[in-house]
């Protein structure tokens, strides 16, 4: 390779490096910070993964509002401070999954898609009545679910390869006094779509985390696998 072939070379692969994506430690909103003007956030003590994949044209887990909604459920055992939720796609290179983690069989079959990606949008909802895991299988499906926050692009989240900010965190602080922001026990889901027209497909990593330790929180792709997640 002469020196001009090579110094391409270089410069291509110091470009993809530097439009890659990389995540950084999700941190709280509880403790934060201003430190000569840049934002201290102490890192979410438990923080639980979720890495899943959507095939083009998968069928969704229900259709609201015209758009094609995906679920992840998430059993929370004790009332948490502050939850903090968010969501990448395609799943950062950088990122493996850890033997803790819930891996979807999708992410696992088609690892090596690294290319699909989709404009995230997240919702994170509370199933009412729910406060026991050994309700959650057969009280789920019926279960009526109250909206407590959403988000559709986050400027601290990384750009996708198509440079554009289109990833998605939120971070809601519990109020006791309102019944929409109390973040008490029980059974949550975090819903995704795309905020676009057009399919959700590829790979995608989701984050849940809180402040303080919450022990037998648990991640799943249905609710049925919530009580054997919680033991892992």
């Amino acid at each position: 390779m002469n020196k001009r072939l090579l110094a391409g070379a270089i410069c291509l692969a110091l470009g993809m490096t530097a439009t890659a994506q990389k995540l950084d430690k999700f941190g709280a909103d509880l403790a934060k910070k201003s430190v000569m003007g840049k934002e201290i956030r102490v890192p979410y003590t438990d923080l639980q993964s979720y890495y899943g994949y959507i095939k083009p044209g998968a069928a969704p887990d229900e259709v609201k509002n015209g758009k094609k909604m995906y679920y992840v459920y998430v059993w929370i055992p004790i009332a948490a401070p502050e939850i903090g939720v968010r969501m990448i796609s395609p799943v950062p290179d950088s990122m493996k999954p850890g033997d803790k983690d819930y891996v979807s069989p999708m992410y696992t079959e088609n690892a090596a898609d690294t290319k699909s990606f989709f404009d995230t949008w997240v919702t994170l909802e509370r199933a009412e009545g729910i406060m026991k895991l050994e309700d959650v299988a057969g009280k789920a499906k019926s279960a009526k679910w109250v909206s407590i926050d959403k988000n559709d692009d986050s400027s601290e989240m990384p750009a996708q390869p198509s440079g554009s900010k289109y990833n998605s965190l939120m971070r809601i602080t519990s109020n006791p006094s309102d019944p929409m922001k109390s973040l008490v026990m029980g059974l949550y889901r975090i819903g995704f779509t795309t905020y676009k027209t057009g399919e959700v497909q590829g790979s995608f990593l989701a984050q849940i985390g809180a402040p303080v330790k919450l022990p037998g929180v648990a991640i799943a792709a249905n609710p049925a696998d919530l009580a054997a997640a919680a033991k892992k």
